[in-house]
């Protein structure tokens, strides 16, 4: 992962999309269609976060990914589009 996509420890969790959303939003959609289908979160942390399931921080980094990964597709997105401020 590039340093210009570099994960924090908590998705953001700001009411407005934010320019850690947008850099992060295929990652995002991604977590989203991942949970969607059934898959483990250990998988989608290492996979897709890049992270390794067995340190201790990496259920939190990939819940609040997820729960924001939401947030995007039930809220965010109107704002990506300019459909709200």
């Amino acid at each position: 992962m590039s340093s210009k996509s570099k994960l924090l420890a908590r998705a953001p969790s700001d009411a407005a999309v934010t320019d850690y959303d947008r850099t992060h939003r295929d990652l995002y959609m991604r977590l989203f269609d991942a949970a969607d289908v059934g898959a483990r979160w250990q998988d989608a942390a290492s996979e897709i976060l890049a992270l390794d399931p067995a340190d201790p921080d990496t259920y939190a980094i990939w819940a609040s990914h997820l729960a924001r990964a939401r947030w995007m597709v039930s809220d965010g997105w109107k704002q990506l589009i300019g459909c709200q401020p």
